[in-house]
């Protein structure tokens, strides 16, 4: 089979060339600028995939892995996707991605590029969902992420991308799994570490004897961590031990302290949240004099370090019970008077709902993957009516900020906000949240055109 040349990344991390008579092909392993030998192991009629055989010419940004678990050999971790390439040059991938995506589903182009959030390579995943099997076969018990494209779970010792305290809990963990009464019933542990505490919650599918929960708390001694149970769905997450510490990260910069249950949503990577934050706070530009909306504010992340600047902030989520813990978290943080937190179906929202909301100077925008369509065509509509045309009693945000997990959802919500509601995209750029994964996290800035 001739060699084929590597042009590009996909989002899923796979290099892509193209045969000669233009049939598109996905490598695994593959990196732009090398000219490579494949294992097709997949054809369709428009495009093929497969794995990397043999380099013909290596890549200058290749590196070697510093995970012994990384590879594209049966049993790999599926939990990294790009370990073999230089972390500068996973960036400047992302960075592509970002404008690719913007131009070729949008076109829309940013005025200006911002820098690259990017923060450290390791270490760095303070969230984290592992998967646990208790092979009987072997007598065992894996604990890690999938196997690369596998339902498996991967035998794995260490990991890089976990705090190394963490990392060294995991053979720890698969002994202490492994002498439990359950441990065949034990399907999941998902991580949360905070500022000082580091939790995890056991998922259980049978009630827990007292013998496990005795070593469950001598394991939570012996290795300065903090059991939650659950039984059930997320509802059903509790302590193992009443009098712990409770979670939290600060936000010092702005004097903000966010306790947070370890299954509730925070971001992986809290020295890039940090970034984030003030980021997204500088490009706002939020006054004294300005109210402020931060769509989908979840724990209030953004929220309550806007409050610090602003006059007023909305933080509007689509869960009451998310609702209220936000407006403890403004309570906790002396925020109440500047905050105000209501719950709303923000994927129905409309022109007359929207229209019927304070008025804002200045949006936040925090979607999850599905992004905000229903917000932007909203948005887009009031812009575009007549009503809005002969009317000054509705007046659209000056400026928005979008910080999105999606580029995808984020150039299809930037087609609107350009095109339709009359604004410009005078900022972009990505955030490195997930290192070594194909995972691009971004946020973009919109100011609405004059008359």
């Amino acid at each position: 089979m001739d060699a084929l040349e590597v042009t590009a990344l996909d989002l899923e991390g796979q290099g892509v060339a193209r045969r000669l008579d233009g049939k598109v092909v996905f490598i695994e392993g593959a990196l732009p600028t090398e000219r490579v030998q494949v294992d097709v192991h997949r054809q369709k009629n428009q495009w093929e995939q497969g794995t990397l055989r043999s380099l013909d010419r290596e890549s200058s940004q290749r590196v070697r892995p510093r995970c012994p678990h990384f590879g594209l050999h049966a049993g790999a971790c599926g939990g990294c996707k790009m370990q073999h390439l230089e972390p500068a040059a996973q960036v400047a991938v992302k960075q592509r991605v970002l404008e690719d995506n913007l131009w070729h589903l949008a076109k829309v182009k940013p005025d200006r590029i911002l820098r690259p959030i990017e923060g450290p390579s390791w270490g760095y995943r303070f969230r984290a969902r592992l998967s646990v099997r208790y092979v009987a076969k072997k007598a065992t018990v894996l604990v890690g992420f999938h196997e690369r494209k596998s339902r498996y779970v991967a035998d794995m010792g260490e990991c890089a991308v976990l705090p190394a305290h963490v990392s060294r809990l995991l053979l720890p963990l698969r002994s202490l799994i492994g002498q439990m009464d359950q441990r065949d019933r034990l399907p999941q542990i998902e991580l949360a570490v905070g500022d000082s505490v580091t939790a995890l919650v056991l998922r259980h599918l049978e009630p827990m004897t007292s013998a496990d929960l005795q070593k469950l708390r001598a394991f939570a001694v012996q290795h300065d961590i903090q059991w939650w149970l659950q039984p059930g769905g997320p509802d059903t997450v509790h302590v193992l031990d009443p009098q712990s510490p409770p979670l939290a990260y600060r936000l010092a910069e702005f004097d903000v302290e966010m306790p947070f249950k370890p299954t509730d949503f925070t971001q992986v990577n809290p020295m890039i949240n940090r970034v984030l934050v003030h980021r997204a706070v500088q490009c706002l530009e939020a006054s004294p004099e300005d109210q402020v909306i931060d769509w989908f504010c979840g724990l209030g992340n953004f929220t309550l370090p806007l409050a610090r600047h602003a006059r007023h902030v909305w933080g509007i989520e689509g869960s009451t019970t998310l609702v209220e813990r936000a407006q403890s978290n403004a309570g906790l943080n002396g925020l109440s008077a500047k905050t105000t937190f209501e719950a709303r179906n923000l994927f129905e929202m409309d022109p007359a709902t929207l229209a019927a909301l304070p008025q804002a100077q200045r949006w936040l925008i925090d979607p999850p993957r599905e992004g905000a369509f229903a917000l932007s065509k909203a948005l887009a509509d009031l812009c575009a009516s007549e009503a809005h045309a002969a009317s000054t009693a509705w007046q659209p945000p000056r400026r928005i900020v979008y910080v999105s997990c999606n580029p995808a959802t984020l150039a299809r919500d930037a087609g609107l906000l350009v095109h339709q509601a009359g604004y410009r995209c005078v900022a972009a750029g990505v955030v490195n949240m997930f290192a070594h994964t194909a995972h691009v996290e971004s946020m973009a800035v919109f100011d609405k055109k004059g008359p």
